[in-house]
C-alpha cells in the first residue's frame, strides 16, 4: 500500500525514509512550497528585540518556521543556548518543530512542548504547558508562515487562538513571518501520479488543510470518492472530508500511530 506523502521537500524525504523504513512504500509529493521571508527586516527586528530581552517565549508555528527565523541570523542563534543569559523560552506545537530547534541548537531545556503522549501536538496542546507561566504584561514572537500567492491576512486557526489566549492572560503577542508557502506548480510526472493516487488504493498522508486545498487546485477536475487519506489534526480530517475523499482516518502525527493508521485501511 503506497503512501503519498504531502509534506514540504525537506519533511517528505525524512517521512518517506521513515515510514519506507517501517515496511510502508512512501513517496514524497509536495503539496507547499517553502520560500524564502518577503521582508528581511522584520525578521531582523525581531532578532533585535529578542537580543534585548523582550520577550517571555517565542512560539515558533512549524519546523519551517525555525530554518527560516535562525537562518535569517545565525549570530544570534545562540540566545537560545544553554547557560545563555537572556532565558525567553522556545515554544513547539509537536516533535517535528522540537526536533528542528534542537538542529538549530536550542538547548533541551529551553523548549517548551506538549509532552510526547499528548492526543494532539498543537497550539491548544502547547497552552496546556505554557499557560501557567505566562505573566501579565508578557511580550511572545509567534514566528510563522505567509501566502506567497495570496494577500496573507495573517490569521491562522492554530496561532489566533493562541493569542486570543495570551490577550486573555493579559499578554502581548507579537508576529513575525520567517517563510511563505506557496502552492506547487506540478510537473507531468506529479500530475500523473496524483490522478492515480487517487483511485489505486495509495494511502494520502495529510498534516495541513494547506495541503488538502493545494491539491484540489492542482487537479480541479479530479474526483477523490475513491480515494484514502490519514490526517493528523480533526481539522485536516474536515478538510479532506470535505474534498470529497471517501475514506479519511485521523491519527496522531507521530510514526507508530500513522502507521498503524495506514496498516488499519488494509
Amino acid at each position: 500500500m503506497r503512501v503519498i506523502v504531502t509534506r514540504p521537500q525537506r519533511e517528505s524525504q525524512d517521512w518517506v525514509r521513515e515510514l519506507s523504513a517501517a515496511g510502508l512504500p512512501a513517496q514524497a509529493l509536495p503539496l507547499i512550497d517553502i520560500r524564502s521571508a518577503p521582508e528581511p527586516a522584520a525578521l531582523a527586528h525581531a532578532w533585535q528585540q529578542l537580543a534585548a530581552a523582550a520577550y517571555a517565549g517565542v512560539m515558533f508555528v512549524s519546523a519551517n518556521a525555525v530554518a527560516g527565523f535562525f537562518a535569517s541570523n545565525k549570530a544570534l542563534g545562540g540566545v537560545f543556548a544553554e547557560g545563555a543569559a537572556i532565558k525567553t523560552r522556545a515554544w513547539s506545537p509537536g516533535p517535528g518543530t522540537t526536533k528542528a530547534l534542537l538542529r538549530a541548537g536550542v538547548a533541551p531545556e529551553r523548549i517548551d512542548a506538549p509532552a510526547s503522549d499528548a492526543a494532539q501536538f498543537d497550539s491548544e496542546a502547547l497552552w496546556q504547558v505554557v499557560g501557567p507561566q505566562v505573566q501579565p504584561g508578557d511580550r511572545v514572537l509567534i514566528v510563522r508562515g505567509g501566502d506567497a500567492q495570496s494577500a496573507d491576512t495573517g490569521v491562522g486557526s492554530g496561532r489566533d487562538w493562541l493569542a486570543r489566549r495570551l490577550a486573555e492572560a493579559g499578554a502581548t503577542a507579537d508576529f513575525v513571518v520567517a517563510y511563505q508557502r506557496a502552492r506547487p506548480q506540478f510537473d507531468a510526472a506529479q500530475q500523473q501520479l496524483a490522478a492515480e493516487a487517487a483511485a489505486d488504493g495509495s494511502v494520502w498522508l495529510f498534516s495541513s488543510s494547506e495541503a488538502v486545498h493545494n491539491l484540489l487546485a492542482c487537479l480541479p477536475s479530479q474526483s477523490w470518492r475513491a480515494a484514502r487519506a490519514v490526517a493528523t489534526h480533526p481539522r485536516i480530517a474536515a478538510a479532506a472530508r470535505q474534498a470529497g475523499f471517501g475514506v479519511v482516518c485521523e491519527s496522531r502525527p507521530a510514526l507508530a500511530d500513522i502507521k498503524a493508521s495506514i496498516e488499519s485501511m488494509q
